[in-house]
C-alpha cells in the first residue's frame, strides 16, 4: 500500500489560530486524490488516533479542483502556553508521511 509521503507532492501543517492546527494534503495527481482522499487511514477516526484528540472535533475539507485534503484540528493546548511544543505547528505534518493509504 502507498503512502501518504508517496502520492503527495507536498505535505505541510500550520498554526490556524491560537487553538488550531491545519494540514494540508497536496496530491501529485487527480487519479491520486480521487483513489485517496476517502481512504479510510485518513477519516477523523484515523487522524484522532494518530494525534489522541477526539474524532468529532476534526473537520476534513477535500478541494478537488486543487487536488488538496484539508484536515484541521483543535490544539491540545493554546498557541504559546508553557505546554506548547510547537509554536507553528510547523512539524504536525510528519506524523502523517508514513501513514499507509488504502
Amino acid at each position: 500500500m502507498p503512502k501518504v509521503k508517496e502520492v503527495c507532492r507536498h505535505v505541510r501543517s500550520k498554526v490556524a489560530g491560537p487553538f488550531w492546527v491545519t494540514i494540508d494534503l497536496m496530491f501529485d495527481s487527480q487519479e491520486n486524490y480521487d483513489r485517496y482522499v476517502r481512504s479510510p487511514a485518513l477519516s477523523a477516526d484515523s487522524i484522532a488516533a494518530i494525534y489522541g484528540i477526539v474524532p468529532e472535533t476534526i473537520s476534513l475539507y477535500p478541494i478537488p479542483q486543487l487536488k488538496v485534503l484539508k484536515i484541521s484540528y483543535p490544539r491540545r493546548s493554546p498557541q504559546g502556553s508553557i505546554e506548547e511544543r510547537d509554536l507553528h505547528s510547523g512539524q504536525q505534518y510528519t506524523y502523517l508521511l508514513n501513514v499507509e493509504l488504502s
